[in-house]
């Protein structure tokens, strides 16, 4: 397996329906590290790191998200491995 980064860009109906906690257990449960975030324009931002196949993964379930979501759009942009996170959290 390789590692890898990406930087999702989630659109939609992602605020106030639990988005960013559901995304930090499933990153958890499938060994993914980085971060999860609001952004002003009532989008979620994330950086995830780890094993490719796992952030494949992740990002599958980020275009679906939690039951009370409706995503419109997920933007990805892969970039090089840093290795920058041990552990995955939510920044306010």
């Amino acid at each position: 397996m390789s590692k890898a980064r990406a930087r999702v860009l989630i659109s939609g109906k992602v605020q106030g329906v639990y988005y960013r906690l559901e995304t930090k257990e499933q990153a958890m449960a499938m060994g993914v590290t980085g971060w999860v975030r609001n952004r002003p324009e009532r989008s979620v931002e994330g950086v995830f790191e780890g094993e490719k196949e796992n952030i494949e993964k992740l990002i599958a379930w980020c275009r679906k998200g939690p039951p009370m979501a409706a995503v419109r759009d997920v933007q990805v942009e892969w970039e090089p491995y840093r290795n920058e996170f041990d552990r995955f959290d939510i920044l306010f």
